[in-house]
Formats: C-alpha cells, structure tokens, sequence
C-alpha cells in the first residue's frame, strides 16, 4: 500500500467526499468512494500479473496522476517514472524517477532491464499547438521516440501503451459521435504522428505479436497547469475564475470538444490494460467523458462562482484546429469490450477542480490546505 505522502498526493487529485452536487445533463454524482474501482482492481489482479511499470514523459499532465495511483494499487515499487527535466524540490510526489531520452532506443532498453518492467506506458510527446510550432521536433518526438519504443516491446515482450487523441482526426472525420472506426485525415502535425503511432503500434501487433493497446483520448481536464494543447483552455479557465474572477478564452464560445476528467483518463487506462487480449476487437479505442463549449463550461463555474466572467480573444490557430477535430466521442465499443465507464461529468469535474486548486493557492501561500479525496 502507499505511503502516507503518496495517499496525500493521490488526495489531490479529487474533491471532499462530502460534494454532492448532480450534473443535470448526465444525471451523475461525485462517487462516494472515488478510490474503490481501483482498489477493486488491484485486489482482483492475481499476483503473477501484477505490473511493473515504466512510464516515459512521466512529469506531464497524466504520468505524475498515473503513477501515484498505481504506487497506491501494486505498491511503491511498481512504477519507474522517467522524463527530461529535473524534478523541483516541491514535487514531493514524484518517486523512483531517472532520466530517459526517447529518442536513445539503448537507454530505453537499459531502463527496462534495470527496472525489472513488464509494462511500458509512452506519455511522451509534443501536444498540438506546441507541435505547429517546431515541426521537425514533433516528427523526433512522436514519430521517431514511438518506433523506438516499439523496438524495445517487441524485444522485452513487454506491454505497450501510447495514447492518441481527438486530433488523430480530421475536418473529413464525421464530427459528432465519432466513431472508432472512420476517416482519418487530421491536419496538425501532433494528429498525423498519432495515426502514425495507432498504425505501427498495430503493425507490430499483427507482425511480431506486440501487445499493444492506444485509447484515443479526449481534452483531459486537471489541475496540471496548461502544457500546449488545444483544449487547456479548460484547465486555464478554473485558475483564471479563482484567481482573477475572469478567463479570456481563445476559442469561439460555441466550440464543442469532448472532454474527460483526469481521475476517469486514469480509470481507462488502468482498466484496459488489466484487460485480458481475448476481450478485445481492437488495439485502438475511443474513450470520452462529456463535451461542451467555452459558454456551457463557464455556466457550470457560475453554478458555484456566480460572478465569474468570460470574454473572448481567438487564437486563429487554435480555433482551426479545435475546428478539425470531433464534436462528440463515440466511445460505446470500449464499453462493450472491457466495461469501460466515466465516473465524473462537467458539474462534478468543475466541483472537483475548484476545490483541488483552492487547495493548491493556499499551499502555495503557505496555509493549511482543507484535505481533498476523489
């Protein structure tokens, strides 16, 4: 079981349990025992099937959630985390952490064998409005560091996940309801290299018997501060509402995006791959939350700040690639196959983030910060 500092940080990541507001719209309600799906799972993972795991990219917006709550499923070893940069001193959650260039296929191997890993999560990446601006990197990053991370699975016979993305589709794609299976033709260099990496991670699948497994992910709403994607202005606009009382938003007010809470990303991906290789139809699915526009999300922050205000400045490039991209995710086959199934929707993920980054500005004042669980 984790450590007290670990349950701690993995406390930060969701709100009092003592929340209780309904979304409408979903008719859902903060769960009262956030952690007991994952729990559940780990008790029903038998022993030999236990992961070791190496996460690349792991100081991002979902390797640091990721890690923690395996560290609290498997225990303290289970995670290797790995990424580029030195970890601040006021990153007390990040543990049995090494540098790891993707791009250098033997040290990725030397991680591996060193680090006893069965499975290889590849987070990873330049996000999209990052990527339109240094092209040539993007290709090294995404294209490149997931060949040679595809490599090193097929020779350690390990389990391999890479995400994708909403932006591995295009403005040809059918925008709502998105199915799994459609045109892919996305106009970002970040949603070429992610069909890039969905095809060889099948190509290796189907030609060397790679376990491979991608979830196509919607905008995922954390209390990470904005690292380049196209859709942080969700996560923006909680800092801007507690901070200043008003967020300027980059994109039109009508733009609809599917989106997902952070703690129900890590639920996904956590379940599918405990999933067993006879449940699944595919190496690729959809996964969502809920979607909605700059206006709807700004509604549910006056639900709880009624002043807050929005106003709009559009970033041109982000509004075209917001533009390209799926309305609504359908996301029905992933549920049918491994029982896949969100737990928050926009009321309870706003509820959520506004505790979560109230705690963090009276951490950063130096307060006692009101303890938060999900």
């Amino acid at each position: 079981m984790a450590s007290k500092a670990l349950r701690s940080s993995l406390f930060r990541q969701a709100t009092s349990s003592s929340c209780t507001s309904t979304n409408q719209q979903r008719g859902m309600a903060i769960p009262a025992d956030p952690l007991g799906r994952f729990r559940q799972l780990a008790n029903s993972t038998p022993v030999d099937e236990k992961p070791r795991v190496l996460i690349t990219g792991s100081l991002g917006q979902l390797g640091r959630g990721l890690a923690t709550m395996l560290r609290f499923m498997y225990g303290e070893d289970s995670v290797v985390m790995t990424d580029i940069r030195k970890v601040r001193a006021d990153e007390n959650d990040v543990c049995n952490y090494h540098y790891l260039d993707i791009l250098n296929e033997g040290a990725i191997d030397e991680a591996i064998v060193n680090g006893r890993v069965n499975t290889l999560i590849h987070f990873s990446a330049l996000l999209s409005a990052v990527g339109e601006q240094n092209v040539p990197l993007a290709l090294k990053v995404n294209c490149q560091g997931v060949q040679n991370i595809l490599e090193v699975a097929k020779r350690h016979s390990l389990k391999v996940f890479i995400p994708s993305t909403i932006g591995a589709f295009g403005p040809e794609t059918p925008r709502v309801d998105t199915p799994d299976i459609t045109v892919q033709r996305p106009k970002t260099i970040y949603g070429v290299s992610k069909v890039y990496a969905e095809l060889l991670g099948e190509y290796y699948h189907h030609r060397f018997g790679v376990d491979f497994r991608s979830l196509r992910f919607p905008g995922i709403i954390s209390a990470t501060k904005p690292g380049g994607g196209t859709t942080d202005y969700a996560i923006k606009i909680f800092y801007d509402a507690l901070k200043d009382g008003h967020h300027v938003c980059y994109l039109n007010p009508d733009t609809r995006l599917p989106m997902m809470y952070d703690t129900d990303c890590t639920a996904s991906v956590l379940f599918f791959l405990a999933a067993q290789s006879s449940q699944l139809s595919m190496r690729t699915y959809n996964v969502t939350g809920f979607s909605f526009t700059p206006e709807e999300i700004a509604a549910s922050i006056r639900k709880f700040m009624p002043d807050f205000r929005i106003t709009y400045e559009i970033c041109p490039l982000r509004q075209k690639i917001a533009d390209s991209w799926p309305q609504s995710l359908n996301d029905n086959i992933a549920r049918s196959d491994w029982a896949w199934k969100n737990d928050y929707g926009l009321d309870e993920t706003t509820e959520i983030m506004i505790a979560l980054i109230k705690r963090e500005m009276a951490r950063e004042k130096g307060e006692a910060p009101k303890a938060v669980i999900a």
